[in-house]
């Protein structure tokens, strides 16, 4: 299939990185040279997959065979057919069908930070964004929609059936805002991954290279410790843990005592996983240097429930409570300023040390 950009396409805003215009090379990428991404985006966590899929080919399987079947289908150009009624572009007629022909879609998938709501249940949350072409008044490819799940596809039939059409200016809740927001971000790692020129009316999401390999150092490692200490860990010990940490890494060598050895010289609270509102106050405000420290919570709410309140007081002293990854049943809280949270999770991917936002 060929596609030509077409000033009278819907979705081609000269100022929207979410734009044919934009989409159009990657996809000739995608179908020219290479189907299958995976990559590391700035801001993203996890690696960004991008996979081109064609129809029938890409379900021409036992496992897609029984997904179509599963989900009341007899091929899957009828599964394409249902999705292109959901986005209301022209559905496959019998005789086209029966041409045989491939039609292909783009599914990009990463991990966002979750909300408030969804981080009772997870740590971060995962956004598919399913790119199909059509055509608007032209006879020619030159507009896309897009399908969007916040769901993971276990059931890779089932997974596109319960995606929902993509409204990019009017998200439906808080986490597909989120998605769409990161969306733009993970567009322009995309550009500058496989080298493709961004039109120049384009707003830019950031200023900055997404996919560039950033060589990691000593003093990075000093970096952290200070930010999640917040300048407590200082001088000589400073220097000997960053030096131990980074030699760690250069050996490649992470099996970490599970007391986590290079926490003794920061204000820390190493929790089980089950905690009440008493003990947060008491170790929260230990932390602080606060004893008469308290937060408001509805009765009956222990544990992880209780982060949405804590944050909600901590925020009005600038600062947030967050936690190592234990890889456990437990963790291994310590607060850290507001405005630094961003560079600690950067410098978090970077090390290796991993840190979670609760």
């Amino acid at each position: 299939m060929s596609f030509f950009s077409n000033i009278f396409g819907r979705n081609n805003d000269p100022k929207s990185i979410i734009s044919f215009d934009v989409i159009d090379p990657i996809y000739s990428y995608l179908y020219n040279e290479q189907s299958s991404l995976e990559f590391k985006v700035k801001g993203i966590q996890e690696d960004v997959m991008v996979n081109l899929f064609f129809v029938p080919g890409s379900f021409d399987h036992k496992e897609g065979d029984e997904e179509i079947t599963k989900a009341g289908f007899n091929n899957a150009y009828e599964v394409l057919n249902e999705l292109y009624k959901k986005m209301n572009i022209g559905t496959l007629s019998d005789e086209q069908i029966q041409e045989g022909l491939e039609y292909d879609f783009i599914h990009i998938q990463f991990y966002s930070e979750p909300t408030a709501e969804e981080k009772k249940f997870f740590k971060r949350s995962i956004k598919n964004f399913v790119i199909f072409f059509c055509c608007t008044n032209s006879l020619e490819i030159n507009d896309f929609k897009i399908l969007y799940s916040g769901r993971h596809f276990f059931d890779y039939t089932k997974g596109l059936l319960e995606s929902e059409l993509l409204d990019i200016n009017d998200p439906k809740n808080e986490s597909e805002a989120i998605g769409i927001r990161d969306f733009k971000l993970v567009l322009q790692g995309i550009c500058q991954y496989l080298n493709i020129e961004i039109p120049e009316t384009v707003e830019l999401p950031s200023q900055e290279n997404l996919v560039g390999t950033e060589e990691v150092t000593l003093e990075m490692f000093k970096e952290y410790l200070q930010l999640v200490s917040r300048g407590e860990i200082e001088g000589e010990l400073l220097e000997s843990q960053s030096q131990e940490l980074f030699e760690k890494r250069e050996q490649n060598d992470y099996e970490f005592d599970y007391n986590f050895d290079f926490f003794e010289g920061i204000n820390s609270w190493h929790s089980d996983w089950k905690f009440d509102p008493e003990d947060a106050e008491y170790f929260i405000g230990e932390m602080l240097g606060e004893e008469d420290f308290t937060f408001e919570y509805p009765e009956e709410t222990y544990s992880h429930d209780l982060f949405p309140y804590i944050q909600s007081e901590l925020e009005k002293r600038n600062l947030e409570l967050m936690t190592c990854e234990t890889y456990g049943d437990s963790y291994l809280f310590f607060l850290a300023n507001k405005n630094e949270v961003n560079r600690i999770l950067e410098l978090s991917e970077l090390t290796k040390l991993e840190v979670v936002r609760l």
